[in-house]
């Protein structure tokens, strides 16, 4: 592909991270088109001349009953079909925070689509986490968004119920997903009692990408904690920038 890769990216319902998350991508060479839930909802051939699709973080629906759901309801109702031949066609998909949520509970993630045997459930401090934490890059993932990035590195996290954990007896099963690559972040600590430390997972194909943290609050090396040398970009921007460099080589 020679000229930008397109994504869309989703807002409304109480998602509040589209502009962050449309800028990172643009910034990373993609052409972005930040487009209401409702808009995509009504006009699902709108997926079938992108490359990528973005859902950003926030509080959809306020979070009632359990972060993501609603959301994910709505989009089961209307767009699952759609959302699922779009991964079919190795279209890109990154969901942050809320979005890995909503992923989730679509049961996008893991992937391929059977018995969920995972979730994202309250912090273990049963409170809102607001703070950066150092990552690892799991060496052995198949994800194309975080292939090669140099651990550790640090992103913000905002969320209160970002926990992943495993349906008790599902040990088999995550140990599957591990051997197949799909564990792609780590937390370096355990900041929340998320199941061996995991911060994100992505699909068997590494096009699809979920994790708690923000990479695009953390394009630039002067927005990123700690930060102390003269890099031209931080760490969220490397995200970015490998899926739209393998999106442009394919």
């Amino acid at each position: 592909m020679r000229t930008k890769p397109k994504f869309l990216v989703l807002c409304g319902d109480g998602i509040n991270c589209e502009r962050e998350t449309a800028n990172a991508l643009s910034m990373a060479g993609a052409a972005t088109r930040t487009i209401h839930i409702n808009q995509l909802t009504e006009r699902a051939t709108l997926l079938d001349d992108v490359q990528g699709l973005a859902l950003p973080g926030g509080f959809s629906f306020g979070d009632e009953l359990g972060s993501g759901q609603i959301l994910a309801l709505k989009l089961r109702h209307s767009l699952h079909d759609q959302l699922l031949e779009l991964i079919a066609k190795k279209r890109a998909v990154i969901g942050i925070c809320n979005g890995f949520q909503v992923l989730v509970r679509l049961n996008i993630l893991p992937g391929p689509a059977g018995d969920r045997f995972l979730t994202l459930t309250h912090n273990r401090q049963n409170k809102f986490l607001d703070r950066w934490v150092n990552l690892e890059v799991e060496q052995s993932s198949c994800c194309l968004w975080t292939q090669g990035i140099t651990s550790p590195f640090k992103l913000p996290v905002r969320h209160g119920e970002g926990r992943v954990v495993v349906a008790p007896g599902s040990e088999e099963r995550w140990q599957q997903l591990v051997t197949k690559g799909q564990i792609a972040l780590r937390y370096s600590s355990d900041i929340n009692g998320s199941y061996q430390q995991v911060a994100g997972i992505c699909d068997p194909s590494g096009m699809v990408l979920g994790l708690m943290p923000h990479p695009e609050v953390a394009i630039h090396p002067q927005t990123v904690s700690g930060t102390t040398d003269h890099q031209q970009w931080g760490a969220g921007f490397t995200i970015f920038k490998k899926m739209v460099n393998h999106l442009l080589q394919i």
